[in-house]
């Protein structure tokens, strides 16, 4: 079995359950928890007697929509399931396909060997998913904590600038530094509430190419106001008072 059908098997799992529910426990209407609109990381997969544990990053995240999208740890992926109750099936898959170590390697041959091409029964139980074969081999998941807003290197992804632009905050300093994707920016940063309120911005005076000069204006109309904020896993939203949105990723 390729890594491809490895990483590919994961997919169904996520998105199967669309806007469906999955048992919890006994399985009972009244246990019945949804499995969508959470990120759910892949702690560990028992196939034929043998526990293997999932890397660090491994994850899959769901959506009402009936699609999934994730990461093993090493390749990312996406796709579509079907659903049958608490039953869920592979349908369309997508998948890079990058060379991982040889532990990695191992457990995506494991993932496919336990996932096969069958339906999986899915089970919540509180922050837990477990999806189970019908010759009982399991793949266990959790609840994945969001990133914290202090102390994270987050890098902008909207407006793009390949990766240059970051900011961090230092709750302790009551501070944010970071890039604006040309010059260095630093400012005072108070955050309560959801709301982060920034201070006039101290910069260096470097000048770079237009697309990035373009891109670094539009960040510092953050600065000198208040901003709501929230974290979605590894994604943090700043959104200003008159609308203007910024993006940005937590740096692995």
């Amino acid at each position: 079995m390729t890594t491809l059908a490895a990483v590919a098997v994961l997919v169904p799992l996520a998105a199967a359950c669309g806007s469906e529910k999955a048992g919890a426990g006994s399985g009972s209407a009244e246990a019945e928890q949804p499995v969508t609109g959470v990120r759910w990381s892949v702690d560990s997969v028992t196939a034929d007697g043998t526990t293997h544990r999932a890397p660090d990053g491994a994850h899959l995240a769901l959506d009402d929509s009936g699609r999934a999208e994730g990461s093993y740890g090493c390749n990312r992926f996406s796709g579509r399931v079907s659903f049958d109750g608490d039953r869920i099936r592979l349908g369309d898959r997508d998948t890079t396909l990058r060379a991982c170590s040889e532990e990695v390697m191992d457990l995506e041959r494991a993932f496919a060997r336990t996932l096969g091409d069958g339906a999986l029964k899915a089970e919540v139980d509180g922050d837990r998913l477990t999806l189970t074969t019908d010759a009982g081999d399991t793949v266990r998941l959790s609840k994945a904590e969001d990133t914290p807003l202090a102390g994270t290197r987050w890098t902008v992804t909207t407006p793009a600038v390949d990766g240059r632009a970051h900011l961090t905050f230092d709750d302790e300093e009551g501070t944010v530094s970071g890039s604006l994707g040309c010059n260095q920016v630093n400012a005072g940063a108070t955050v309560r509430d959801g709301r982060v309120t920034l201070g006039t911005p101290s910069t260096t005076r470097m000048m770079c190419e237009d697309s990035l000069m373009d891109a670094e204006k539009a960040l510092l109309q953050l600065f000198d106001g208040t901003l709501t904020y929230s974290v979605d896993h590894r994604t943090l939203t700043l959104t200003s008072e008159n609308g203007t949105e910024v993006r940005a990723v937590a740096e692995d």
